[in-house]
């Protein structure tokens, strides 16, 4: 399991979304990295969902980031 921010942004993401955040400028990436961060920080319905599952908050806060973001 990657321990750096953006590595487990990426691991929480399906295979076509890894391909097209790893495409992208490695500062683009961090800047995904930390808005998934404060996705799961911020949100207390991920709160939830972290509790019945993580992996399964991390993939809802990585898709939310980029729908918004990406």
């Amino acid at each position: 399991m990657p321990t750096d921010v953006v590595g487990r942004f990426l691991a929480a993401l399906g295979p076509q979304q890894q391909e097209a955040v790893t495409s992208r400028p490695q500062e683009e990436q961090e800047r995904l990295a930390a808005a998934w961060e404060r996705e799961l920080a911020s949100d207390d319905e991920l709160d939830t969902l972290d509790e019945l599952s993580p992996p399964a908050a991390e993939a809802e806060a990585a898709r939310r980031v980029l729908d918004r973001e990406g």
